[in-house]
This record gives structure tokens, sequence and C-alpha cells, in this order.
């Protein structure tokens, strides 16, 4: 599948999906199901470098998938920054994992002071969140993993910062 094939049908997935969701489900899952062990999973890093989730295990760990191409990614992550700045200290780390060519990662986040890690991919994203919950391919979409590495949260759709800033220290407090 061609690279602009994808993104545009994820693109399409997305902006339907976020549209369903609005109108009839719950965006908050607290009860999260996942495959056997999520923190396996590596994406390469913006020099190639490949990292496990699991490189975070003992930290309150936040996986947020987005793209440079989806408004509602975009704007969650100076909320995320500013998170992440705030208790990263404490425990918490974000790690950010594109599903986008590197190139445009790369520009992306060259533009942004965005204090933790980005990871990247495509079809290899796609199916790793279709794993852990994400049936509809819709973004953003984020996974929260105490220290011990268990799945507490998933967020389907943007993450309103209040919300994330109230999980996320009931977490760190734990």
């Amino acid at each position: 599948m061609s690279r602009g094939l994808l993104i545009a049908l994820v693109a399409a997935l997305a902006l339907g999906g976020g549209l369903v969701l609005r109108q009839f489900a719950d965006p908050v899952s607290e009860t999260p199901t996942a495959a056997a062990d999520p923190l396996t999973a590596a994406f390469p890093d913006l020099h190639g470098q490949r990292h496990t989730l699991g490189e975070w295990r003992g930290k309150v760990l936040v996986v947020n998938f987005w793209a440079t191409w989806c408004p509602p990614c975009l704007k969650e992550i100076p909320a995320f920054v500013e998170l992440q700045r705030q208790h990263g200290a404490a425990g918490l780390q974000f790690v950010g994992v594109a599903l986008d060519a590197r190139e445009e990662v790369a520009s992306f986040v060259a533009k942004r002071e965005i204090n933790y890690p980005i990871l990247f991919g495509e079809e290899d994203v796609a199916r790793y969140m279709q794993e852990q919950g994400n049936k509809i391919g819709a973004l953003p979409f984020t996974l929260v993993f105490d220290r011990s590495g268990t799945l507490r949260h998933a967020q389907q759709g943007e993450w309103a910062a209040a919300d994330a800033a109230r999980k996320l220290t009931e977490l760190l407090a734990e």
C-alpha cells in the first residue's frame, strides 16, 4: 500500500471515527483491554533506533498516538508537554508515537519544543493501535500504563488537559 493511500485511509477513518465517538460513545474507557504485554512493542525514533515501550517501565507511561495532519492531536500536545515538565521528576513519562512518515514527524518536532521521546511508524503503528483497542483507527489515541506496566486507561479521541492531569496525578500518587 502506498504511503499516500495509507495516510488518506487513516485520515478518513480518523475523521469518521471521531464523528461516531463524539455522537454515540463515551470516549474514555476506564477498564481497557489489551494484548498480553503491550510494552513489548517497538518503534523507531527519529534517528532510526528502535525502542520498546518497556524501556519506560517503572514510570507512569503515557503513550500518545498522533499525526502531524490531525488537528485534535496537535491541540493535545502543548498540554502533554506541560504535564511532562511538571511531573517528569515524579515519574511521569510521555512517549509520542506518530502515525506518519519520519520526514513529516522530524519537521514537526524541529519546530516545537517537545520534551518527551517521539517515535514513529505507519502500518506497524496502525496495527498496534488496533491490537490495543482502537478498532476504528481514529486519532488521537492514548494509553496510560502504571509503574508496573499495567494498562490503566485508554483514551479514544482528544484528552482534555484537566482530565489528563487528574488521572495522571492519581496514578503518580499510587
